[in-house]
């Protein structure tokens, strides 16, 4: 069946549907990883998105019921090169085609996403439509004027959990060495939350409480977290009002002593926190998708090549110099804030995603070094 690809600027390409028929809307952007399409579709930090892998072939591995970051797909659409004719993967339980059709998630492949690549790399990330029912350029055109953009939208409302619930499941098969757990307490903040971090904080605490993004301070305090993490999620984070304010009430108490916990921020917690403190948001031209990115930490020199997912970022300068927040990474790419460290409270926050759901290990360190800042507080 026919397919197309249309953007807001103009700019389209034709192609062949897969996964669902019908039409779907979105902000259009490209990720970089060569493996890990199941865990890029279900990542809630895609919510309101259409995705373009830029590996040319994808599907070859099939799908299975654990590789998955959240209970549903997530990713407004789906963009590929081609499709692989053969699934060959012992854990494979059925091919990405029916996954996508089963999640009603509307794809085109058989279009150059090299061309479309360099097109968002150029112009930036926009809105994009994919079509298997409307091939008018003017008809897909004035669709795509009614479909507002990210920025401003509380996307974190639709990935939340709607209650609180205990986390259970450590990395199993995923560990790379056995890891002694903790008698702590953690209550992580679902802002769109990916199940690698809560896997890899119950590699190393005894305790992970998930609490909707919209739960009160008060609330939270009643769990007894021995620490507190600022999850992953989707969007503008000037638009998560709730979240922020909560985030500023901890660390209110933090300085007044009134609690004793340490906090970890991870991509839009990481900007929650920035903003917390006083800083402004600021939209990347095309976002950071990929498990690619080498980011490098200010103090040791040492370089991670890390998974990022993030549209926005939270420029140091724009953070008062007496809140305190230290930068302590960077992005080699462009040079883009990647984290940052209170100087005297027990505060950490990470840009990029150190759970590896996709991506590379070398950050899996950071939860290590949280568990450490909880001792220190504890």
């Amino acid at each position: 069946m026919k397919a197309i690809l249309f953007l807001e600027d103009g700019f389209y390409l034709n192609g062949n549907s897969f996964g669902f028929a019908g039409e779907t809307t979105g902000e259009v952007v490209f990720n970089t990883s060569m493996t890990g399409y199941q865990e890029i579709l279900t990542d809630p930090s895609y919510k309101g998105q259409i995705v373009c892998m830029t590996y040319p072939l994808i599907g070859n591995y099939g799908i299975n019921a654990h590789d998955v970051e959240s209970s549903t797909v997530r990713v407004e659409g789906f963009i590929i090169k081609e499709q692989s004719g053969i699934v060959s993967n012992w854990r494979a339980e059925k091919s990405l085609d029916e996954y996508l059709k089963e999640n009603k998630i509307v794809a085109i492949e058989g279009i150059d996403t090299r061309a479309l690549t360099r097109h968002l790399r150029t112009k930036g990330a926009m809105k994009g439509i994919i079509s298997t029912v409307d091939f008018n350029p003017d008809s897909l055109k004035q669709k795509l004027s009614k479909v507002p953009t990210i920025a401003g939208v509380d996307l974190v409302k639709d990935v939340s959990c709607t209650k609180p619930y205990e986390w259970k499941e450590d990395l199993g098969l995923r560990r790379l060495t056995p890891a002694k757990k903790n008698a702590f307490t953690v209550v992580v903040l679902d802002c769109g939350v990916k199940f690698s971090i809560l896997r890899n904080l119950k590699e190393l605490t005894e305790k992970v409480m998930v609490v909707p993004a919209k739960t009160s301070l008060e609330e939270i305090l009643k769990l007894k977290p021995d620490g507190i993490v600022l999850s992953n999620g989707p969007g503008d984070p000037q638009a998560v009002s709730y979240v922020i304010k909560t985030t500023q009430e901890i660390i209110g108490k933090l300085k007044n002593k009134e609690i004793k916990a340490a906090i970890m921020g991870i991509c839009l917690g990481h900007q929650m926190l920035g903003l917390a403190f006083g800083g402004r948001a600021q939209k990347l031209k095309f976002g950071h998708h990929g498990g690619n990115h080498p980011v490098k930490d200010l103090a040791t020199g040492k370089i991670d090549i890390t998974a990022q997912n993030h549209n926005f970022v939270i420029p140091p300068e724009t953070i008062p110099a007496a809140a305190g927040l230290m930068e302590t990474h960077t992005n080699l790419y462009d040079h883009t804030p990647e984290g940052s460290r209170h100087t005297h409270l027990p505060i950490m926050s990470v840009q990029f995603h150190p759970e590896s759901g996709p991506g590379p290990f070398d950050a899996r360190y950071l939860f290590s070094q949280f568990i450490t800042m909880i001792k220190g507080v504890a």
